[in-house]
């Protein structure tokens, strides 16, 4: 099987195993690997805006008032779905350090999105604005843009984080 490292949302990787380990722990099993895989889990988001912005720091660009993108919001890849995305963590993080953000996706819908969240999404990212761009979510649409086009979307200076 092909397992590949991503942000895990939706229900059967975000909520189920909740279930699971209350069962387990009310008949006396404690599902030690289980609760530190959902730990684990829900700090990505988090743990992925930490990651850019130490990156940025290190390429000395100025990370109060800098202007990311994110490409993706759904919680997997070529689905519409926006339930329990790991996204809204990782923004909920950039913006603590006052970081503006962007949001593209062509599969979300953008009235949920502000409806669930309150996040607007950008109807297209534009040309050498971003200082970092995290490529969140594998849709189809981001690979057949390429790197080249990804890149020209940030500034001479930027971060790209995938």
């Amino acid at each position: 099987m092909h397992f590949k490292l991503a942000l895990f949302g939706g229900h059967c990787i975000g909520v189920d195993p909740y279930y699971l380990t209350h069962k387990a722990e009310s008949i006396g099993h404690h599902p030690e690997i289980v609760l530190a895989a959902l730990r684990l889990n829900d700090k990505m988001g988090e743990y992925v805006a930490s990651q850019l912005v130490k990156q940025m720091v290190i390429k000395e660009i100025q990370v109060h008032k800098s202007r990311i993108l994110i490409l993706g919001l759904t919680f997997k890849e070529n689905c519409p779905d926006i339930r329990n995305t790991k996204i809204i963590e990782m923004i909920s993080s950039l913006k603590e350090y006052d970081i503006q953000v962007d949001v593209y996706d062509p599969w979300a819908n953008a009235t949920d999105a502000m409806h669930e969240y309150g996040i607007q999404l950008c109807d297209s990212p534009i040309v050498d604005t971003y200082d970092g761009i995290i490529l969140a979510v594998a849709h189809h649409q981001f690979k057949d843009m390429g790197i080249d086009m990804i890149r020209r979307l940030g500034k001479e200076n930027s971060v790209i984080y995938d």
